[in-house]
């Protein structure tokens, strides 16, 4: 075989000498090719317990992994030259548009991630299309973050006070910025037992201790963005200072029944989804009671330990209720591969918690519009590939979890040839 030096002439066209950017967050977050990845440099980037109040779950989170496990053992079946020109991701929930079936899901003490908080986490679904959910326990108020995005999707999240005047004024307050859907969370008569946050004396605002002052030597640029910008509360509960079990157990209320969901709804003018249902005999009752839609969802592992995986509970849920209720599934979600899962399992739509935190602390709105980027384009390609065009296409004819002896052995494999 002869054998000679290159050309000039060639090697001219495969030479391609990129000059490095100023915008050093832009150049991090262009290289996470998953949101894994997002959660590698929030890591680094962010204090221990604010990260670890995003990363953990309840008592030895076992809920929290099976949320996982549900997806990871799912098999995808693809159909062989599907003929596509299109895949159009969008979709209709609540009773509104939505450029793809995933919206960010409520989450609290978010500007403990960044400073930004819900403001990047509003303006960037606003950006993609997509809805915002605030919580009850956001760390800005209802009226702030519809003027941060005057045109986004926005709903907002509920939990009930024991003092119902106070559950009423957030009410009337929702509906006058806005916000076109209630979700009223259910399955926190208390709070769960979050091991690491006990065990990191997580409060909000963060005390200075002697472990803070240190974490703070490492992570210098999240403690000059916390200490320069105004105070972290709870935006509707201002002045609160408590650790996170003691607030929730004060605030929300064990007694609680589907009398407060009729009082809600005959309070709230727009869509009501209640989130936290699991078992199918509850799923109806809400319906019954004047939900409009459900999420199924077991608060991302993070309040009943062995809780089941909520991808777990979505079928008998789906066949409970029939095909013409609205079904949101949260928890565990971290791809679009994920996403489609989810509709192929049952659900209509997805809402993004943990992946959407990570984005936060790896990039505050850059880093959540990279989220939703890389979800939309990884739910494009597993459409394309299973051969759908639209969303409403995804069913159980494209699923298939393998027989649990198949994955024991498979594993056991695995662990003989160290794959």
């Amino acid at each position: 075989m002869h054998r000679g030096m290159p050309q000039w002439s060639e090697l001219r066209p495969l030479i391609h000498v990129e000059l490095p950017g100023l915008d050093r967050r832009a150049r991090r977050l262009a290289r996470a090719a998953d949101v894994w990845d997002l959660r590698r440099l929030a890591r680094r980037r962010t204090p221990t317990a604010a990260f670890d109040y995003v990363d953990g779950g309840a008592g030895q989170e076992l809920t929290m992994r099976r949320n996982r496990e549900a997806f990871d053992r799912v098999e995808l079946l693809p159909t062989a030259l599907p003929g596509l020109t299109s895949v159009d991701l969008a979709t209709t929930i609540a009773g509104g548009p939505s450029a793809a079936p995933l919206g960010i899901a409520p989450t609290g003490f978010t500007r403990m991630m960044r400073a930004e908080g819900e403001i990047a986490g509003v303006r960037a679904a606003a950006e993609a299309g997509l809805p915002f959910s605030l919580s009850t326990m956001g760390t800005r108020s209802l009226e702030e973050v519809a003027q941060a995005a005057p045109n986004a999707r926005r709903w907002f999240q509920l939990y009930l006070w024991k003092e119902r005047d106070g559950s009423l004024r957030l009410v009337e307050r929702a509906a006058a910025s806005g916000y076109d859907t209630l979700l009223v969370t259910v399955d926190t008569a208390v709070a769960g037992q979050r091991l690491r946050d006990v065990r990191n004396g997580m409060t909000i605002p963060p005390r200075l201790t002697a472990r803070t002052v240190l974490d703070a030597s490492v992570h210098p640029a999240w403690w000059f963005d916390f200490l320069t910008t105004d105070p972290l509360t709870f935006a509707s509960l201002s002045g609160t200072s408590h650790a996170l079990a003691e607030l929730v157990n004060s605030m929300f209320d064990p007694t609680l029944s589907m009398d407060d969901l009729r009082w809600l709804r005959s309070v709230w003018p727009g869509k009501l989804f209640v989130k936290g249902v699991l078992r199918p005999e509850d799923a109806r009752r809400c319906l019954e009671a004047g939900a409009d839609g459900l999420v199924v969802s077991n608060h991302g592992g993070r309040q009943l330990e062995r809780a089941p995986a909520s991808l777990h509970a979505l079928p008998a849920i789906r066949d409970a209720v029939g095909p013409d209720v609205q079904i949101i599934l949260d928890s565990g979600i971290m791809s679009g591969t994920d996403v489609a899962i989810a509709l192929c399992a049952g659900a209509d739509f997805v809402l993004i918690g943990r992946a959407y935190l990570y984005g936060l602390m790896a990039g505050g709105q850059p880093g959540v519009s990279r989220v939703l980027q890389l979800i939309t384009e990884e739910l494009r390609v597993a459409m394309t590939l299973l051969g759908v065009s639209s969303v409403r296409e995804l069913g159980p004819q494209f699923l298939r979890e393998p027989a649990a002896e198949s994955v024991s052995r498979r594993s056991a494999e695995d662990a003989e040839t160290g794959s």
